[in-house]
């Protein structure tokens, strides 16, 4: 190598400049000390941590609102969100979810009653009434153009949880001195359950007092009072074990 190339390598090897973290720790190592790491007071507002931000606030507001009462600002979003994992429940499956849904909004009537929530009355009273009318129709629905043992099916799974709203609902409007209201005087639902109920029973060995029950029973359906007749039904010796 001549003196001219020797020269020329030494000009190219001047141009290197050393990586910033080796002379931060040469720089330690030779004065003793650590290279104190800068403090960022909010490190969330750095856009690679803004989506994970949002979403971290998101879940805590979803939380927070499941406790939230009709009339209050976040039971939109409470709504909201029911309805988005209603999506992801089966078609099979939405009576049972229906009912649970319809059992919360009176819940939250009763929990607005008890605290004399004034204005907030109607919007529960509206969420509860709405709620379970959905529910009715999805059981309607699901025992539509079954055959007679898949609708004894689903009908023995919904019929406790619906006689359950039913005598708390009455027990509730009862404290609030309200009657029904005129969707809920329709018993197009029970009748249809009743009357399932009624044929299972008639196919099946009932002792003395299940008969006597069952009389009963039949006499309000042919009255019309498909309602007196479910809960009759539910809550005498007729009653199913599930």
């Amino acid at each position: 190598m001549t003196q001219n190339e020797l020269i020329g390598k030494i000009r190219e090897l001047r141009q290197i400049k050393p990586r910033k973290d080796w002379v931060l720790l040469t720089k330690s190592q030779i004065l003793g000390q650590e290279e104190t790491p800068k403090f960022e007071l909010f490190p969330f507002f750095k856009p690679a941590y803004a989506g994970l931000f949002f979403l971290l606030l998101l879940a805590g507001l979803i939380e927070f609102s499941q406790g939230a009462l009709p009339g209050d600002p976040l039971y939109s979003l409470k709504r909201i969100t029911e309805k988005a994992q209603a999506v992801f429940v089966s078609k099979e499956e939405q009576p049972k979810l229906q009912l649970e849904l319809t059992s919360k909004r009176l819940e939250e009537l009763n929990k607005v009653a008890d605290a004399n929530r004034v204005k907030r009355l109607a919007p529960a009273l509206n969420e509860f009434q709405k709620t379970k009318i959905v529910a009715k129709k999805e059981i309607l629905d699901s025992i539509k153009n079954k055959s007679e043992k898949e609708a004894i099916k689903v009908v023995k799974e919904v019929a406790p949880e619906l006689n359950k709203i039913n005598e708390k609902q009455n027990k509730v409007y009862l404290d609030l001195g309200i009657g029904e209201s005129r969707e809920e005087s329709d018993q197009t639902t029970e009748k249809a359950v009743v009357e399932i109920l009624i044929n299972d029973a008639k196919n099946s060995t009932l002792t003395e007092e299940q008969k006597t029950d069952l009389a009963k029973v039949e006499e309000y359906y042919k009255s019309g009072d498909f309602q007196e007749a479910f809960q009759l039904f539910m809550t005498g010796s007729l009653n199913p074990s599930y």
